[in-house]
């Protein structure tokens, strides 16, 4: 799929943003960056996945090494006050060479460690670039804590492949968890809530089997609520009236007994979006409240505080019982 890509300063970053993240041992400030590199590899191959539309925000020409490093500087003047943790993305993958020249991300990574405020940094990437020689090429440089991200999205490899199209099997993700530990690195693991193809409950069912299976091989699960992003093939199902993003409502559910199931394994989830139409919704009269449950619970890890109600919780009831025998096609929008 070809998109247009807009003209944009090379040494500014795509976005930076301030926040909180809950860890192992507590909740600490946050600076998330999304550095413009030249993209995700599949998706300048024509290979994006069905709901990621990122591409678009990729650098038109490759930035130079001091492009990325200057966006670097950009993104960290903006930084919290006091410790906090750093959360590098680069809509791609930050270990890979071919978008992130070693010399970019070794500088990075030293400015990183030389930093007393810093007292972590993840950096997500795609399993295939999780090696022995990156991960030691890292800690050759960085000696922090260091968490290594990545979109397995499920456990379910025919889900992967054929509705998000994410080009690697589970087994994939296991050895690069494997090897991020070996180089003393903890792992957080994405999974995606409801991506096409799939009715809301067998998505719901999905996201709570691979929390399980995805326990043994991280500290944190990220919980994606699939949102609709412009030039992707899920914005095409949404115009067909072919897609709905996930309720609320499912969320809940899936955070409520995978936290159950799990009560030592840290479980967040961010809904993007929420209350939008291209975004994880309800009826509207509770998409504020539920998805301020979801923020609350995400830091404390307190099922208490995913409580909430609505009228709707009824209709998402029978939704997700229909659209089990109505082959996944939405029944409310």
């Amino acid at each position: 799929m070809t998109m247009r890509k807009g003209t944009y300063p090379p040494n500014r970053p795509a976005a930076v943003w301030r926040s909180h993240d809950r860890l192992t041992d507590g909740v600490i400030r946050s600076l998330t960056m999304i550095l413009r590199t030249s993209g995700c590899y599949r998706s300048r191959d024509g290979q994006s996945c069905t709901m990621c539309g990122f591409i678009r925000d990729s650098a038109p020409v490759p930035p130079s090494p001091e492009d990325l490093v200057a966006q670097f500087e950009d993104a960290m003047a903006r930084r919290p006050e006091g410790e906090f943790m750093v959360k590098i993305f680069t809509s791609g993958s930050f270990l890979d060479a071919a978008e992130m020249p070693p010399a970019a991300a070794s500088e990075i990574l030293r400015r990183l460690d030389d930093d007393p405020d810093v007292t972590k940094v993840l950096l997500e990437t795609r399993p295939e670039f999780v090696t022995h020689e990156a991960m030691a090429a890292c800690r050759q440089t960085i000696r922090k804590k260091l968490e290594i991200a990545i979109g397995v999205e499920t456990s379910n490899d025919r889900i992967r492949l054929d509705c998000i199209n994410k080009g690697f099997l589970f087994k994939d993700f296991v050895r690069a968890s494997r090897v991020a530990h070996r180089h003393d690195s903890t792992v957080k693991a994405y999974l995606l809530l409801k991506p096409p193809f799939l009715s809301e409950g067998v998505a719901i069912r999905d996201i709570i089997k691979s929390v399980r299976d995805v326990s043994p091989y991280v500290e944190t699960v990220s919980i994606n609520l699939c949102n609709v992003q412009k030039g992707t093939l899920v914005e095409k199902l949404l115009r067909r009236g072919d897609y709905r993003p996930p309720w609320l409502w499912s969320a809940i559910a899936v955070l409520r007994q995978a936290k159950t199931e799990n009560p030592d394994l840290i479980i967040t989830s961010d809904p993007v979006g929420a209350g939008s139409r291209r975004g994880p919704h309800n009826c509207s009269r509770c998409d504020s409240d539920v998805a301020g449950a979801i923020n609350k619970f995400s830091i404390s890890q307190e099922i208490d505080d995913l409580r909430a109600r609505c009228d709707c919780m009824e209709l998402w009831q029978k939704a997700v019982e229909l659209e089990d025998v109505s082959y996944g096609a939405p029944l409310v929008g």
